[in-house]
């Protein structure tokens, strides 16, 4: 090889060393969080609470320690607060750990609802460990918020951020008091936002992988920029103990419940009076949709905001406002945010076709009404393809839960109906996409039901309607 060759060989490699020790240093950088976490702790605080018990609770809240080795004895007690170590306190006394911060220089408190509920004294502690009682402001169980309020002034503050911008893969983190260890921080990345959880259908949980535990609960998530983008609130285990699986919720949602119990001492939120579930491969198909999407409508309350606004049992909400609807739990995200007396324009799939749907937004009961269970009784008619023996409804059944149309099953058999869960007792509205009148109209449209394509049918159960799709066979 020629020297000037060689040359030009070796300085290619000299640049692509360069390049990869750039790109090696690069990829191994991480963020430094002191400076965030200096700026941020003196608004941070812990909270513990004490709540009066009645002396048959005494051995749920303590266990007898009588009898264990001195050194799980000793273990245990350091576990338990002074005060409740002796007979006669621990019967009248519980006490909880969690954290807080503040929002506002003049003491207003940001926490759980799970933290304080049932508390008869609420203590907060500061980071220069003076400590003072809290009163409570307002809660708000749905959304797991509670609002505190102590006395001062120029008390230290937290730059609130927007959770809306939050995206999967962000760096967060927690400070709080878990276990009871004050301002302990872990961090961690967003895994995903608007996730819905288990009866928390109005908060758009932010997911991460944040360690958090016991005591860490209503305390604050930061972004890189030292804001506030959440309240950390739950986690999802199978051991007890932290999973890699936690979520906050949004303060976006936490500032706008906290403004309405500051104004207010009450939530007020949007609400159609509808039963929605989540639209399958198989909905989809049936209902003629291309892709899985949208919020079925399964069930319509009686003279409530949907009922009133023309929307339909079968209606797929495909959006609202113009922000679409991919899952089913994106819904009440959207319509508990609005307040009573908003517009709302809905696009829907209906008999195939778009259609928008423009309705009123009512406020939320304090108590959601459900239908009963319908009462077995009629006179049975004939079997058919799909495996079930049906019965009319009578006109008193119809008017008492607001039923147009509909036959109940008496009988299930061997067949489609089984295979698919059916059961006694269970009324089938529509079939088909199609309305049912009577039992003959059952029979007619399940006798002309397509072979090997997805079939939905919509079951009322114990006052509770869904949507289920099924196949016949060749």
């Amino acid at each position: 090889m020629s020297i000037p060759r060689l040359k030009s060989c070796l300085s290619i490699i000299a640049t692509v060393l360069v390049l990869g020790q750039a790109v090696t240093a690069q990829a191994v950088e991480l963020p430094d969080f002191t400076q965030l976490v200096e700026q941020a702790s003196p608004a941070v605080v812990n909270i513990s609470t004490t709540q009066k018990l009645p002396d048959r609770k005494v051995s749920q809240q303590m266990p007898d320690l009588e009898g264990l080795p001195p050194m799980l004895r000793e273990f245990f007690e350091r576990g338990v607060p002074p005060q409740s170590r002796s007979p006669r306190d621990r019967q009248r006394e519980a006490t909880s750990l969690g954290s807080g911060f503040i929002i506002s220089s003049d003491g207003y408190i940001l926490t759980n609802n799970h933290v304080i509920a049932d508390a008869d004294e609420i203590l907060v502690r500061l980071a220069d460990r003076s400590e003072m009682k809290a009163k409570l402001i307002g809660t708000d169980p749905r959304s797991d918020v509670a609002l505190l309020k102590i006395e001062g002034k120029d008390l230290p503050v937290l730059k609130l951020g927007k959770s809306q911008d939050l995206k999967a893969g962000q760096w967060v983190v927690a400070i709080g008091s878990p276990f009871g260890f004050d301002h302990t921080v872990t961090q961690g990345i967003v895994s995903a936002v608007g996730r819905s959880l288990p009866n928390e259908n109005y908060v758009p949980f932010i997911q991460t992988d944040v360690p958090i535990n016991p005591g860490n609960s209503g305390g604050p998530l930061f972004n890189l920029n030292g804001e506030v983008v959440g309240i950390n609130s739950q986690i999802y285990t199978r051991s007890g103990g932290f999973m890699g699986v936690s979520f906050a919720i949004p303060i976006d949602v936490a500032m706008d419940v906290s403004n309405q119990l500051k104004s207010g001492g009450k939530v007020s939120r949007g609400w159609l009076g509808v039963v929605i579930q989540e639209v399958s491969k198989d909905l989809a198909e049936s209902f003629g949709l291309e892709k899985p999407a949208g919020a079925l409508v399964a069930q319509i309350q009686d003279d409530g905001p949907a009922a009133k606004g023309g929307l339909q049992v079968g209606d797929v909400i495909l959006s609202m406002n113009g922000q679409p609807i991919v899952m089913s739990a994106d819904l009440p995200h959207l319509v508990g945010a609005l307040k009573s007396g908003t517009k709302a324009d809905l696009e829907v799939i209906r008999d195939g076709k778009r259609k928008n749907v423009e309705l009123t937004v009512g406020a939320i009961p304090e108590e959601g009404k459900e239908l009963d269970a319908l009462p077995k009784s009629g006179i049975e008619r004939s079997s058919n393809r799909l495996g079930v023996s049906v019965v009319e409804l009578t006109d008193e059944q119809k008017k008492t839960y607001d039923l147009k149309g509909g036959v109940l099953i008496k009988e299930v058999q061997d067949g489609p109906a089984a295979l698919i869960g059916l059961q006694p007792g269970d009324v089938i509205t529509h079939l088909n996409n199609q309305a049912i009148g009577s039992t003959k109209e059952f029979a007619d449209i399940a006798k002309a039901l397509p072979k090997n394509r997805s079939v939905s049918m919509r079951v009322l159960r114990q006052g509770r309607a869904s949507f289920i799709t099924f196949k016949l066979a060749e």
